[in-house]
């Protein structure tokens, strides 16, 4: 029987539980995936926790993703580059090993032609969190030349910047003000790594203004990776006004296909995990 979970707050919109569990069917295995808030100041006590209770591996999200890494004994080589992780192994002896399965996840979700016509583009990013790092990643896998990210607090995002120069010295990265953002028409995809516009936190909310929306480039997309609602503000907001978007969902579906292979060895149907997941979102 395998035990698997969730750590990170607030998670009273996650969906990971439910695509879990159609991935143990899936694949005819016997097993659990725990919800569990976890706040930044609980993170020790909670990996006590997991290593009592005999847990194999647990996906990570807002906000311990970065702090994780901390307690770990060794990370692959995209978690080492994001320098975050949100998916734990945890070994017979207890030592703990991360992955960042949200950069196969967020790569996967885009479809393989505008994979490839990103190649010397410029990208905009909202946020600088463990999300926002692994956003980064793929999209410098992806080969655009320029990544904007436009945060609340400048000095810790040039921190992250600098890390993540170091993996990718041909991209230009800047940090901007969240607030000097108005137009996005240099841009080929817009991603939002925020919260902003999840349920139970600030639904029906966009992090981006309509009047700034309505300037995206054309044949740009906009990505959400906020998965719950569906159709977020955001996601609404770019439709009305005719862009390309793609929804937080599939990034999810992705990354949690990615992480029960690490878990079990099995891959996943991600068909019957994204049919499960709509049969119960109400959006």
């Amino acid at each position: 029987m395998y035990k698997f979970g969730l750590i990170g707050y607030p998670l009273s919109h996650s969906m990971s539980k439910i695509i879990q569990e159609a991935a143990f069917k899936s694949v005819g295995l016997e097993g659990t995936y725990e919800i569990m808030e976890t706040e930044q100041e609980e993170i020790v006590s909670r990996i006590k926790y997991l290593r009592a209770n005999k847990f194999q591996g647990f996906n990570v999200t807002i906000p311990l993703k970065v702090p994780i890494t901390l307690f770990l004994a060794g990370v692959d080589n995209v978690a080492n580059i994001a320098g975050s992780a949100n998916t734990i192994k945890i070994a017979e002896d207890s030592t703990m090993y991360g992955y960042n399965t949200d950069v196969y996840g967020f790569v996967e979700a885009i479809d393989e032609g505008f994979r490839k016509s990103l190649a010397g583009q410029s990208a905009a990013v909202l946020g600088n969190g463990g999300a926002a790092r692994a956003v980064a990643v793929g999209l410098s896998i992806l080969k655009v030349k320029k990544i904007d990210f436009y945060v609340r607090n400048v000095i810790n995002a040039n921190e992250m910047t600098t890390a993540l120069k170091k993996s990718f010295p041909e991209i230009e990265m800047n940090c901007k003000q969240t607030e000097s953002l108005k137009d996005l028409s240099e841009y080929k995809i817009l991603v939002n790594t925020t919260p902003i516009g999840m349920r139970n936190k600030s639904m029906g909310i966009s992090p981006v203004d309509e009047n700034i929306i309505k300037t995206m480039n054309k044949e740009g997309i906009i990505y959400d990776i906020v998965y719950n609602p569906l159709n977020t503000e955001l996601i609404k907001l770019a439709k009305k006004h005719k862009i390309r978007t793609i929804q937080g969902l599939d990034m999810l579906i992705y990354q949690g296909a990615k992480a029960f292979e690490i878990w079990t060895g099995k891959k996943p149907d991600t068909l019957k995990m994204k049919i499960a997941a709509l049969e119960s979102m109400v959006d």
